[in-house]
C-alpha cells in the first residue's frame, strides 16, 4: 500500500487563511503548474480581484459563484510561465464542487497562472458542461480543507460589476 500526501499550500490574505490540497496525482500538469507559481514565489503579493455572484453576471445564461485570483494584469512579464496542456474534469475525475480549485483559462490549453475557487458545487464548469461554449470545461486540481469562511467573505467584498474594489492582497502563498 502506498503511503501518499498530496502537497497542501495556504493562501494568506487579509481576511484570513485558506488552506488548500492539491490533487497532483490526479491532475499532475495542472498540480506541477501551479506548484512551480508556489514554489518561485510568484504568488507572494498578488490579489483576488475577481467575484462572480449570481447577481452580477447579467450576459451569462448559465450562472456561477467563484472568486478569482492569481498575478492578475499587472504581473505580466517573465513572471507568468507559459500556458498549459487542460487537463478536463473527464480525464481528472476532479469535478467543480464546494471548495474546489481550478485554472481560469480563455481556450482550451491556455491557463498559466490564474485561478479560481469554486462557492457552491459549479457543474457547468466541469468537462461538458454549458458555461463555456466549447464544452471543454475547466482544469480542477485541489479544494479547500480550511478556510472556506474566508473565500466566503472574500466573496461579498465590495465590487464593481465582477472586479473587487479594491482587489484583497494574497499575502503568500506557500507549501505547508
Amino acid at each position: 500500500m502506498e503511503n501518499y500526501t498530496n502537497p497542501r499550500v495556504a493562501i494568506v490574505t487579509n481576511f484570513g487563511t485558506i488552506e488548500v490540497e492539491i490533487a497532483e496525482k490526479a491532475a499532475p500538469i495542472t498540480a506541477a503548474n501551479f506548484l512551480g507559481y508556489v514554489d518561485d514565489g510568484n504568488f507572494n503579493d498578488s490579489i483576488f480581484y475577481r467575484t462572480v455572484l449570481m447577481d452580477n453576471q447579467p450576459d451569462n445564461e448559465v450562472k456561477i459563484e467563484v472568486i478569482q485570483g492569481g498575478l492578475g494584469l499587472d504581473k505580466i512579464g517573465n513572471q507568468r510561465k507559459p500556458s498549459i496542456q487542460q487537463e478536463t474534469t473527464n480525464i481528472t475525475g476532479l469535478a467543480h464542487k464546494d471548495g474546489t480549485i481550478s485554472m481560469a483559462r480563455l481556450a482550451p490549453d491556455s491557463a498559466t497562472s490564474e485561478f479560481f475557487i469554486c462557492i457552491n458545487d459549479q457543474p457547468e464548469l466541469d468537462f461538458g458542461g454549458k458555461r463555456n461554449p466549447d464544452g471543454q470545461g475547466f482544469a480542477a486540481f485541489g479544494w479547500v480543507t480550511s478556510g472556506m469562511d474566508v473565500v466566503r467573505q472574500i466573496q461579498v467584498q465590495p465590487h464593481e460589476a465582477q472586479t473587487l474594489t479594491p482587489p484583497v492582497t494574497i499575502h503568500t502563498i506557500k507549501r505547508v
